[in-house]
């Protein structure tokens, strides 16, 4: 019997682990975290491969590790050398890491506390509450059972396809998403005119990557024109400025929609925005705005964008995740059985602690009617962890 499964082993999944080992003593026997990827944070490292993400959009003190200036000292920056910002490894402003500093840094915390070694590459098909236990069954392995498990479900097994898309994928056009999972993006391996759909922070990470090459031609095709943000949504989202008069609304309905307008859905911060402006002052990048339909032409995909018509060899869809709540039918199932609480959305009714149901618990999209909108994000993990921690400490009590 193990006290802890984590279902997901993505960037919630691995901070939530380290958080209840470090700060809810529990011990490392008695915790598996559970994840289809050939290893913990794959998703999460192949996704920002493939759209050539440089630096990224969370400033140094969200990351996986417990102490919030880890990050910065795993890059040297102590002392009175904290007024400085070490060239090449962060962005200002807010001091946003590159890509490679935090991935080295997430290796850093995993082996730290020896978390591959909990991790089992598998893939839950079935959760079953018992009076006493959870009983998590398995793609391949044994059934486990745990007191607890906590769903750290993210939503990367759920890229949006538009209809058209859709259409010419089953029709087998030269068609990939870039956020589909075990699809990895390899500039050689698109040539020609190259359609990316989308006009956010992805799209233009995109197109800039395969812009470096001399042998494509690159067209974004954006339904809205171009949105600077620095962030995904306002910072008084992380704290009391806005969270406390959402923690104090009891609608759960009035939450949602609070989530959806405070996201700036579609945008990118400045210094993507910079690239792209640049790059389409060149032409090496060519901007088209409008709604989006495509088919398979006799002289490749034929491509309308508003009033538009373009003919390209391939599409790169930028077009994020789908809205609707992570999980499938394997929450669906779990929801049924034993009839767990759900909003008018579809999400988890929980409480303070991210609790939905004696012994089930979630974080990241699962949690975002408690956390709201940030709860998807890398400080989201954080501070459901500050949620889980003490209802952790408590049980093992």
């Amino acid at each position: 019997m193990l006290d802890w499964i984590v279902v997901g082993g993505g960037i919630h999944g691995v901070h939530l682990a380290v958080r209840l080992l470090t700060d809810a003593g529990v011990s490392r026997d008695r915790l598996r975290i559970v994840d289809p990827g050939e290893r913990l944070l794959d998703s999460w490292r192949r996704c920002s491969t493939n759209v050539g993400m440089a630096f990224l959009r969370s400033p140094s003190v969200h990351h996986l590790d417990t102490d919030p200036f880890s990050l910065l000292q795993f890059a040297g920056v102590t002392g009175k050398k904290k007024a400085q910002t070490p060239r090449g490894l962060f962005r200002q402003p807010f001091r946003r890491p590159s890509r490679t500093l935090f991935s080295a840094h997430c290796d850093e915390v995993l082996e730290r506390h020896a978390l591959p070694g909990l991790h089992l590459r598998d893939r839950v098909t079935d959760i079953d509450l018992g009076c006493d236990h959870v009983e998590v069954r398995l793609a391949e392995g044994e059934p486990l059972f745990a007191r607890n498990v906590l769903l750290a479900m993210g939503a990367s097994e759920q890229p949006r396809w538009p209809a058209w898309a859709a259409a010419m994928r089953d029709a087998g056009g030269n068609i990939e998403h870039v956020f589909t999972p075990g699809f990895e993006l390899h500039p050689r391996d698109w040539a020609g005119r190259i359609a990316v759909v989308g006009g956010g922070i992805t799209a233009a990470q995109v197109a800039t990557r395969l812009a470096r090459g001399d042998r494509r031609e690159v067209h974004i095709l954006s339904p809205h024109a171009l949105r600077r943000e620095m962030f995904d949504s306002d910072p008084g989202w992380i704290g009391p400025k806005f969270m406390r008069a959402f923690s104090a609304t009891p609608d759960l309905e009035t939450r949602r929609k609070a989530i959806t307008a405070a996201r700036h859905v579609g945008s990118m911060p400045p210094d993507v925005h910079r690239t792209l402006r640049k790059a389409l002052e060149r032409r090496t990048v060519l901007w088209h705005e409008g709604e989006v339909a495509a088919h398979t032409g006799d002289h490749g995909i034929e491509v309308t964008v508003g009033d538009e018509r373009i003919t390209v060899d391939g599409v790169l869809l930028a077009t994020g995740f789908e809205g609707q709540r992570p999980g499938g039918s394997l929450l669906d199932r779990l929801i049924e059985s034993h009839s767990l609480p759900c909003a008018s959305c579809g999400y988890p009714v929980v409480d303070t602690n991210l609790r939905w149901h004696p012994r089930v618990f979630v974080t990241g999209p699962l949690a975002e009617l408690e956390i709201g909108p940030v709860a998807r994000n890398i400080v989201g993990a954080r501070q459901a962890a500050e949620r889980i921690v003490p209802a952790a400490r408590r049980v093992l009590a």
